[in-house]
C-alpha cells in the first residue's frame, strides 16, 4: 500500500495524461483534411456539370451542322452514283459509236473503191495530152487535128472516126493555158497501141515529143506528155509513186489500166499501188 511509483510507471502515467489531447488533435486534422477534400470534389463535380453543360450545349449547336453535313454527304454520295452510272453509259455509248464508225470508215472505203472502179472503167479507153500550149479561139476540130496529127509522127495514124470525144480541162487558175487535153478513143485497144508507140518514139529518138508533133506553128518546142487518163487518186498515187521512185531509187514507175505500180529491179516483185499508206511504208524499208 505504501508503495511507491517508479520512475517508468511515472512516465507511462504521463503518456496516459497526455493521450487524450493527441487524440482531440488527429480527430481535428483528419476532419479538416476531410472537409477540404470534401469541399475540392464538390468543386470538381461544379466543374464537371459545368464542363458537361458547356458541352451539351455546343453539341446541341454542332447537332443540326453535323446532320446537314451527313445530308450533303448523302447527296454527293448519290449524286456520284448517278455520275458513275452516267459515266458507263457514255463510254458504252462511245464504244458503239467507235465501232459503228470503224464500220463506216471500212464501208467508205468500200464505196470509195466502187467509185474509183467506175471511174477507171469510164476513162478505160481515155489519153490525156499534158502541156499542149493553147491556140487563139480553139475549136474541137483543131484539138482532133492536133491528135490525128500526133498519131501520124508515131506511125499510128488514127483517123476522125476513131475520136468519140475530145476536149481541153479548164484551169484551176485564171491564166491557165497549157491545160491538159482529154481524148476519148474508140477503144481500150486503139488507146494502148498509141500510147505504146508514142513511149516507143520517145526511147528511140532524142527529140522528144513536143508541140510541133502536134502541127502547132508557135512554141513548137514545147515538150509535150501522153499517158492514159488516170482518176483524181490515181494521179495523185502516181505522184506519190514517182517521187517514192527518187527517194528509194525504184527502177520502174509506170501506169496500166488506171492503176499505178512500181519495181525497184528487174527482178524484185512489182508493187500494186493502192493507198498513200502503203507508199508511206515502202518510203520506211530499208
Amino acid at each position: 500500500m505504501d508503495k511507491s511509483y517508479s520512475e517508468s510507471n511515472l512516465a507511462n502515467q504521463d503518456e496516459r495524461l497526455e493521450s487524450p489531447l493527441s487524440y482531440i488533435s488527429q480527430r481535428v486534422n483528419k476532419r479538416r483534411r476531410e472537409d477540404d477534400f470534401d469541399a475540392f470534389r464538390e468543386e470538381m463535380i461544379a466543374t464537371i456539370k459545368s464542363m458537361l453543360l458547356t458541352q451539351e450545349t455546343e453539341l446541341k449547336k454542332i447537332t443540326p451542322t453535323l446532320m446537314e453535313i451527313k445530308l450533303t454527304n448523302a447527296n454527293i454520295e448519290n449524286t456520284m452514283a448517278a455520275i458513275s452510272l452516267q459515266n458507263e453509259e457514255f463510254k458504252r455509248k462511245i464504244e458503239e459509236m467507235e465501232l459503228q464508225a470503224k464500220k463506216d470508215k471500212e464501208y467508205i472505203s468500200i464505196l470509195e473503191e466502187k467509185v474509183e472502179d467506175l471511174q477507171r472503167g469510164s476513162r478505160k479507153s481515155n489519153i490525156e495530152i499534158k502541156n499542149v500550149p493553147k491556140q487563139l479561139k480553139e475549136t474541137k476540130e483543131d484539138l482532133i487535128e492536133m491528135v490525128v496529127c500526133l498519131t501520124k509522127t508515131v506511125n499510128n495514124e488514127i483517123t476522125k472516126s476513131d475520136i468519140r470525144d475530145i476536149y481541153r480541162v479548164k484551169g484551176k487558175k485564171q491564166g491557165m493555158t497549157n491545160t491538159p487535153i482529154i481524148v476519148e478513143l474508140s477503144s481500150t485497144i486503139l488507146k494502148t497501141e498509141v500510147l505504146k508507140m508514142c513511149k516507143s518514139y520517145n526511147t528511140r529518138n532524142v527529140g522528144k515529143l513536143s508541140a510541133k508533133h502536134l502541127g502547132l506553128k508557135n512554141n513548137v518546142d514545147v515538150p509535150i506528155f501522153v499517158s492514159e487518163q488516170l482518176t483524181a487518186k490515181g494521179s495523185r498515187l502516181h505522184f506519190l509513186a514517182r517521187d517514192l521512185a527518187k527517194s528509194k531509187g525504184f527502177k520502174y514507175c509506170w501506169t496500166a489500166y488506171g492503176k499505178v505500180y512500181v519495181k525497184k529491179r528487174d527482178e524484185s516483185p512489182t508493187y500494186l499501188i493502192r493507198s498513200e499508206s502503203q507508199i508511206q511504208s515502202l518510203m520506211q524499208e530499208p
